[in-house]
């Protein structure tokens, strides 16, 4: 059952006191349960944050006008709509109407509740991502392990391309306190495949790669890429099946925030510290070495207040 017609259901249901179940619901609440669990793109998401700040009044635009005020195309909101489930625009409007006069009607601080339960579920929503982590984690021997490979892949190559290069370039720059030979790759194409075929050649054997929503066609091609060369790939991705998953030797997934205009990585950024813990457990005499080492060599030249 898409979105629209979720919507559609939950107003027909009946309370004993002749309301819809939904119109017993705060109107923030049902705007927000419209955004739920759906994969928006940031362009998206600048649409349905313009309708929480202003659903009074945009709830009753055309399709044109919606379009003009948020500063995207006609097409850009229909594609909105189909993303939440409904057949087109005006069926969207059809459902937003009644929360908008519900909101009118009940509290005229409408907007400043939508937003502040808006950031209140963005954060409630990252720690169910956590719980989810918390589980994965609950099998320590999988994680054990894959940090003993990583951690005896010399050099380990870690990739990350477009909004994953943050990911990437975080794990990388721990990882070289405890690793002899960590090489980041942030560039997809030619570059990433002639990184890959030297870390190869230099007797590496894994790949760390991150794949975050959107995911890039180029991401897909580096880790066929690495593959092809003879390299095994771990991925970190969000929960999610399809052929990045189906490439990668292992795959690990985390979720991404994405309630806001663009996703956080609290979920991700846990595994990653993670794994890291457990590539340094995987070889305690060489991590202690590293790190008393660069500890020293950070007081000498004086790099941190």
């Amino acid at each position: 059952m898409s979105s629209g017609q979720q919507a559609r259901a939950q107003a027909a249901a009946i309370t004993p006191g002749g309301q819809s179940s939904e119109e017993v619901r705060p109107p923030a609440d049902r705007l927000l349960a419209l955004f739920d669990g759906r994969r928006l793109s940031p362009g998206q998401r600048r649409i349905a944050q313009y309708l929480i700040d202003h659903l009074t009044e945009a709830a009753f635009l055309s399709i044109t006008e919606l379009a003009e005020r948020v500063g995207v195309s006609q097409p850009s909101v229909t594609r909105f709509a189909a993303s939440l489930g409904f057949s087109g625009y005006p069926a969207l409007r059809d459902v937003l109407q009644p929360i908008a006069l519900s909101a009118v009607a009940g509290a005229p601080d409408t907007r400043e509740q939508i937003r502040r339960n808006e950031l209140q579920e963005a954060v409630d929503a990252e720690i169910e991502n956590l719980e989810n982590v918390r589980r994965l984690l609950a099998d320590t021997d999988q994680v054990l392990n894959i940090g003993r490979e990583l951690a005896a892949s010399v050099p380990l190559t870690v990739l990350g391309l477009r909004i994953s290069v943050s990911l990437a370039e975080y794990f990388a720059y721990a990882a070289r306190r405890i690793h002899p030979d960590v090489r980041l790759v942030t560039r997809g194409g030619s570059v990433a495949f002639d990184a890959l075929l030297q870390s190869r050649a230099a007797g590496g054997t894994w790949v760390l790669a991150f794949a975050m929503p959107r995911h890039a066609k180029e991401t897909l091609a580096a880790i066929r890429a690495a593959r092809s060369t003879g390299l095994r790939v771990v991925l970190i991705t969000d929960p999610t099946l399809g052929p990045l998953v189906d490439e990668a030797d292992v795959a690990l997934t985390a979720g991404t925030g994405s309630r806001l205009v663009f996703d956080s990585y609290a979920a991700p950024g846990m595994l990653s510290a993670a794994l890291l813990q457990a590539m340094a457990d995987a070889d305690p005499e060489r991590t202690q070495a590293r790190l008393e080492g660069y500890e020293h060599v950070a007081d000498q030249h004086g790099f941190f207040l």
